[in-house]
């Protein structure tokens, strides 16, 4: 039982920035092949920052072309090396707006980023892992998996089904070596959050006052579970919801 990743491939989608880069260097640090996925145009640089010790391989890629994802999943396989140990779903967008008012255009395009693609990207891989009899799946869900949350409705349903699809999909492949869980991040302290304390005092100081660590998390809370759910210490762990909230839930 070890958290050492040494010789895993490791891909992490959405990892070239925010909470995801944070989990990607996590999964570097615990000694894993690292690839990151993004569309960011500042991919390569991330890629650079990352690998101080050895190569970080990334691969740009718009998982909103649900068609392209089987040929870009092909590409980043050979990136790897042909094998992917660890798949961490992690790119996802937000947009807000009423629900009565909501576009839907832009329901799509959330729904395919926080949940086709994540099931597609999930299957191909899943597909390679149960041939190898070994895999694990991480997939990033939130607290909206837990409650409905307002202004976003795409978000919250996206992330619902991202708990009901880990869980369907542990269901099926658990038996044959392959463990899927997600991770529930609580509030946490990004670039779109980052001024909400100063432009929205009121809204900072009720959520904040309901988490019972008084602060909000980081990216740095998120990667060591990441790296645990990856490594053997959780080889029986799967089909799990994790939130990292500081006790927010449990309030």
């Amino acid at each position: 039982m070890e958290l050492n990743l040494k010789g895993k491939h490791v891909v992490v989608t959405g990892g070239a920035n925010g909470l995801c880069y944070d989990i990607a260097k996590a999964y570097y640090e615990a000694g894993a092949e690292l690839c990151i996925v993004d569309i960011a145009p500042n991919i390569a640089e991330a890629a650079k920052q990352l690998g101080k010790d050895r190569e970080v391989k990334y691969y740009s890629c718009d998982l909103s072309k649900l068609d392209n994802l089987p040929a870009d999943y092909e590409a980043i396989k050979e990136l790897c090396g042909g094998r992917i140990d660890i798949l961490f779903n992690g790119a996802g967008i937000q947009y807000r707006a009423k629900a009565e008012d909501f576009p839907l255009a832009k329901w799509k395009l959330v729904l395919d980023i926080n949940l086709n693609a994540i099931f597609v990207l999930s299957q191909l891989a899943g597909r390679d892992m149960l041939e190898q009899g070994y895999g694990r799946i991480i997939n990033m869900a939130s607290m909206t998996s837990f409650f409905g949350s307002e202004m976003v409705p795409a978000y919250a349903s996206s992330k619902g089904a991202i708990a009901q699809l880990t869980k369907a999909l542990s269901n099926e492949w658990a038996s044959r070596g392959v463990h899927v869980n997600a991770i529930a991040p609580g509030y946490m302290v990004t670039k779109l959050t980052a001024d909400m304390e100063e432009k929205n005092p009121a809204q900072y100081k009720e959520i904040t006052s309901r988490i019972p660590m008084k602060r909000w998390g980081t990216g740095q809370d998120l990667g060591g579970l990441a790296v645990f759910l990856a490594s053997s210490a959780a080889d029986y762990i799967t089909g799990a919801v994790i939130p990292v909230d500081g006790g927010y839930l449990g309030k």
